[in-house]
C-alpha cells in the first residue's frame, strides 16, 4: 500500500539513437574492447606501469573516498524509513520558595514535608525534591506518499555515479600514462636517431679529413662538417630535456615522486643505447565494436544516465513537500524522588501523541521547488544525450586519425627507404671524389628528416591507438573493489533493478 503511495515520476532511461556501424571504421577489427587493452601493446613495461597507477594513483583513491561518501548517504537516506529513539537522563534537585506564589498559601498552613526526614514527597514550601529520570523518546515521521523512499532511491543512483566517476578516472588515468610513455619513447627514439646521425656525420668528417690530408678537399668542407656535428649534437638537448619532464609526470601519474621512475628510463636508454636501434612495433588492431556498446562500456555516459535517475527521484521528494505529514511520538521514562525506586512499575511515565503537519500557504515555493527539480532532471537528460554523442563523436574522430596516419606512415616509410639508398650511393660517390660535399650534407639533411618524420608518425600510431581505446570506455574492468579504504568492487550492468524515466512524462 506504501508503494502505490510513492508520488513522483517513476525514471525510464532515455533513448538516444546510435548509429549501427562506425562511419570512420574501415579497417578495425570486430569484437569486444579488452579488460586490459594495454596487455596487447606487447610492452611489459607499459604494462607494468597502468597496473600500478590503477592501484596508487592519487586521483583514484580520490575518487573511491567519493564512493564511500556516497554509500554513507545512503545509509543516512535508509535510516528515514525508521524511528529514531534518543535515551535520555537526569537529575534535579528543586527548592520551593516559601514567599512566592502557592508557596505563600502553602506555608501559612504551616505545610511542612513529609514527616519523618529524608527527601519529601510533598512539595511544600522550604522542601528541596531530588527528582531522577531515565527513559528515552521515540518520534516516527511516516513516510506515507514516499519522499523518503524517492531519497533512497537518488542515494542510492548516486553511488552508482560515483562508481562509475571513478571508473572514468581509472580510464583516463590508463590512458594518460600510456600517451606520455608513447610520447617518452617517441622522444628516446627521435635522440637515438640524432644520436646514429651524429655518429654518421663523424664519420664523414674523418673521411673529409683524409681527402684534405691528401689535397684532394678544401679545408672549408673540415670546417661545414663541425658545423653539421655541432647543430645536430645541440639538437639532442630539448629532446632530453623533455624526456626528463615526461619520466616527472609518470612518476606522479603511478603514486610516486617525480624522481620515482628516473633509475628505471636511465637504465632503458642506456641499454638502448649499447646496441642498434631496434625497429618500432607498432599496436596491432582495435577491436571496435558497435556504435551501441558504448552506452553500456563507456564509464562517462553511464554516470550520465546515473545522474539522471537521481535527479528524477529528486522530483519525487520534492513532490512528497506537497502532501501532509505525519509523525508518531512516544516519550518513555522511569521518574522518580529516589533512586531506590526508580525502576519500579510505579515510576513509570509514558505518552503517546501524533501530530499532523499539513501544507495551507506557502505563496507557491514548494511548487517552485518542484518544478526546479523537473528542470535538473531535464537538465540531467540532455547532459545524458551530450555524453553520448560526444562519445560517438571522440571515437569516430580517433578512427579517422589512426587511419589516416597510418596511411602516412607507409608513405614516411618509403621516403626513409629512398634516403637510404640516395645516401648510401652519394657517400660512395664522394669518397672517390666524383660529387660534391654539398650533395653529401643534403643526402645526410634528408635522412635524417625521413627518419625522424617516421619515427614521429609510429609514435603518433600508438599515441592514436591509445586515444582510441579510451574513447572506447575500455580499462575500467581492471580496476577492483572499494572496500573500507580500498576500491571500486560493483557496476551496475543492464539486468540492474530501477524505475526509469522518459523526460516527456512530466
Amino acid at each position: 500500500a506504501l508503494a502505490g503511495c510513492t508520488v513522483g515520476p517513476n525514471y525510464r532511461a532515455g533513448v538516444v539513437p546510435t548509429p549501427p556501424a562506425y562511419a570512420e571504421a574501415h579497417a578495425e577489427v570486430t569484437g569486444e574492447v579488452p579488460a586490459r587493452w594495454w596487455a596487447g601493446l606487447g610492452d611489459p613495461v607499459l604494462s607494468g606501469l597502468i597496473e600500478r597507477g590503477l592501484a596508487q594513483n592519487l586521483d583514484l583513491a580520490a575518487a573511491a573516498s567519493r564512493v564511500r561518501e556516497a554509500r554513507l548517504s545512503v545509509r543516512e537516506a535508509r535510516a528515514g524509513l525508521f524511528p529514531s529513539v534518543d535515551a535520555t537522563a537526569g537529575a534535579q534537585r528543586t527548592k520551593i520558595s516559601k514567599n512566592g506564589g502557592f508557596g505563600a498559601i502553602a506555608g501559612s498552613f504551616g505545610g511542612g514535608g513529609g514527616g519523618g526526614g529524608g527527601t519529601p514527597t510533598i512539595g511544600v514550601p522550604g522542601n528541596v525534591i531530588d527528582t531522577w529520570s531515565v527513559g528515552f523518546d521515540a518520534s516516527w515521521e511516516l513516510d506515507l506518499f514516499g519522499g523518503v523512499r524517492r531519497q533512497l532511491e537518488g542515494a542510492r543512483a548516486r553511488v552508482e555515479s560515483a562508481q562509475w566517476s571513478r571508473a572514468a578516472t581509472a580510464v583516463s588515468v590508463a590512458a594518460e600514462i600510456a600517451d606520455d610513455y608513447y610520447q617518452l619513447r617517441l622522444l628516446q627514439r627521435r635522440a637515438a636517431i640524432a644520436r646514429a646521425e651524429l655518429a654518421r656525420e663523424r664519420r664523414t668528417l674523418g673521411i673529409i679529413r683524409a681527402r684534405g690530408n691528401a689535397g684532394l678537399t678544401p679545408n672549408v668542407d673540415v670546417t661545414r662538417q663541425r658545423v653539421q656535428i655541432a647543430t645536430a649534437q645541440a639538437s639532442l638537448g630539448p629532446i632530453e630535456a623533455e624526456g626528463r619532464a615526461l619520466v616527472h609526470a609518470l612518476g606522479v601519474l603511478v603514486g610516486g615522486t617525480p624522481g620515482t621512475l628516473l633509475p628505471l628510463f636511465d637504465t632503458q636508454v642506456e641499454a638502448e643505447r649499447a646496441g642498434a636501434l631496434p625497429p618500432a612495433v607498432l599496436p596491432p588492431g582495435v577491436p571496435v565494436g558497435l556504435p551501441s556498446d558504448l552506452l553500456r562500456r563507456r564509464p562517462d555516459i553511464r554516470r550520465a544516465e546515473r545522474e539522471l535517475a537521481a535527479s528524477t527521484a529528486d522530483i519525487g521528494v520534492a513532490v512528497a513537500d506537497l502532501y501532509p505529514r505525519f509523525t508518531i511520538t512516544t516519550p518513555f521514562q522511569f521518574l522518580s524522588t529516589g533512586l531506590s525506586d526508580l525502576f519500579q512499575g510505579n515510576s513509570v511515565q509514558a505518552t503517546v501523541g501524533g501530530s499532523i503537519k499539513f501544507p495551507l500557504l506557502d505563496f507557491g515555493r514548494r511548487r517552485a521547488g518542484v518544478g526546479q527539480r523537473r528542470e535538473t532532471a531535464e537538465q540531467a537528460y540532455i547532459a545524458y544525450q551530450q555524453a553520448v554523442l560526444g562519445g560517438l563523436r571522440e571515437t569516430e574522430d580517433a578512427l579517422a586519425r589512426l587511419r589516416i596516419e597510418r596511411a602516412r606512415r607507409e608513405t614516411l616509410a618509403r621516403g626513409v627507404r629512398d634516403a637510404q639508398a640516395t645516401i648510401d650511393a652519394v657517400g660512395a660517390q664522394y669518397k672517390y671524389g666524383l660529387t660534391d660535399l654539398t650533395i653529401v650534407l643534403e643526402a645526410q639533411l634528408a635522412l635524417f628528416q625521413a627518419q625522424d618524420n617516421l619515427a614521429q608518425s609510429e609514435g603518433t600510431i600508438s599515441r592514436q591507438t591509445v586515444a582510441l581505446y579510451k574513447a572506447l570506455g575500455g580499462g575500467w574492468q581492471a580496476l577492483g573493489p572499494v572496500g573500507a579504504r580500498g576500491q571500486l568492487t560493483y557496476f551496475p550492468g543492464e539486468g540492474d533493478r530501477g524505475s526509469e524515466r522518459n523526460p516527456g512524462n512530466r
